[in-house]
């Protein structure tokens, strides 16, 4: 990651005192991907971290590019199911708000542990496009008759941030 900025109103500004944590995310009881961030904040509630863009090359979703250079700002919460991250160019434009519907996070030393649930909310920059993402990919998971109260706790949190979305915006929820 780059070195963070002085300026406190730019994307790469670390909290004080932040630390560098490992984001483990796991899927299916596997391991997607392993990254360091930056400690931005954490409440005892919700855990705030920045990264830049992990995975290699460019990822072309169609309502989104995520390239070499983006800068990510992650909310995890330790008491809701799911995780907001803020996308944004290297230059600081805001690209939108991709969201992934997640059991709680688990912070263990100096790993963040977080495990996808196939659900995924995509927010554009100006909220115009609000859609939800990856429903055959949580159907075809079997979650539902693995672990229905999971599925179900996933789907609310995927209604929850649809709704707020849609309404109020996400701003308020990160703020």
């Amino acid at each position: 990651m780059s070195a963070p900025s002085s300026d406190p109103g730019s994307p790469l500004t670390a909290a004080p005192g932040g630390r560098t944590l490992t984001v483990v995310l796991v899927k299916a009881g596997r391991t997607r991907i392993r990254y360091p961030a930056e400690t931005v904040r954490d409440d005892g509630s919700r855990v705030t971290v920045r990264a830049p863009w992990a995975a290699p090359g460019v990822r072309d979703f169609g309502f989104v590019r995520f390239e070499p250079g983006d800068v990510f700002t992650e909310h995890y919460w330790r008491d809701r199911w799911f995780a907001v991250k803020e996308v944004r160019t290297g230059e600081g434009a805001l690209k939108g708000w991709y969201c992934d519907i997640t059991r709680p996070a688990v912070l263990r030393g100096s790993e963040l542990l977080v495990e996808d649930l196939d659900l995924d909310l995509w927010v554009s920059a100006d909220g115009s496009a609000v859609l939800r993402l990856d429903e055959d990919e949580f159907a075809e998971s079997g979650l539902a008759d693995r672990d229905p109260e999971a599925a179900g706790a996933a789907v609310r949190a995927l209604d929850e941030l649809e709704r707020l979305a849609r309404t109020e915006g996400l701003a308020g929820l990160l703020g």
